[in-house]
C-alpha cells in the first residue's frame, strides 16, 4: 500500500490542505493520505487550538472522502516527531511511505530530530509553487508537486476568524464546528 503521510498543527486545516491532499495522491497513485495532527509539534510553540479540537476539524474535514484518513498516531504527551510516526507506521506493515511536506519545511529537514533516519525510511512529496528551488540533503527520494494551491495560511485563517472576518478557504463544516466551538476568538 502507498500511503502519503500529511502531518501539521491543521491549527486550523483548510481547503488547500484538502487540495494538496488529493493531487498528491492522483499524481504519485497514493492508496491513503494520513492526516496526522501533532499533539506537540517540536517546532511550534505557537498551537492555538488544543489537540482534541484539532482532530476533530480534520476529522470533518476529510469525511466522505476514502482517501483521506485522520490519524492520531502522534497524540499523546510526547513530542511530535516524525521519525516515531514513520516507526509506528512501518511496524503496521505502511512499506511505501510518501512524506508530503511543503518546501519551506523540507528546506529545515535537517534541523529535524533523527532527520537523517527520516530521509532514508520515506519518500518526499515535496509542495512548492513553480519555480520555487530549495536543498535536497544527499540520499533524500524527493518529487516535487507543484500547486498553486498554497496561497492561504492557517495564521492569516486565525486572524481573520479573531477579528470577526469571512472565510471561505476552510470546509464549512470545519467552520461551522469552530463557529460553534468558538475558536480562535480574540480574548
Amino acid at each position: 500500500m502507498k500511503t502519503g503521510i500529511f502531518g501539521g498543527t491543521f491549527d486550523p486545516i483548510h481547503c488547500a490542505h484538502l487540495t494538496v491532499a488529493t493531487e498528491a495522491a492522483a499524481k504519485f497513485a497514493l492508496d491513503r493520505v494520513l492526516f496526522i495532527p501533532a499533539a506537540r509539534p517540536p517546532h511550534k510553540s505557537d498551537v492555538h487550538v488544543d489537540y482534541e479540537n484539532r482532530y476533530r476539524m480534520v476529522e470533518l474535514a476529510c469525511h466522505g472522502n476514502p482517501l483521506l484518513v485522520p490519524s492520531r498516531l502522534e497524540a499523546g504527551l510526547e513530542k511530535s516527531y516524525s521519525i516515531l510516526t514513520i516507526e509506528r507506521l512501518k511496524a503496521e506493515d505502511a512499506s511505501h511511505l510518501y512524506f508530503i511536506i511543503g518546501a519551506d519545511a523540507f528546506d529545515e529537514i535537517e534541523t529535524w530530530h533523527r532527520w537523517q533516519e527520516v530521509i532514508a525510511a520515506v519518500q518526499f512529496i515535496v509542495v512548492t509553487r513553480p519555480g520555487h528551488d530549495y536543498d535536497v540533503p544527499p540520499g533524500a527520494r524527493v518529487h516535487r508537486l507543484d500547486t498553486l494551491a498554497l496561497t492561504v495560511s492557517s495564521s492569516d485563517i486565525r486572524r481573520r476568524l479573531a477579528a470577526g472576518e469571512a472565510v471561505s478557504e476552510v470546509p464549512p463544516p470545519v467552520l461551522n464546528y469552530i463557529q460553534e466551538h468558538r475558536l480562535y476568538r480574540s480574548a
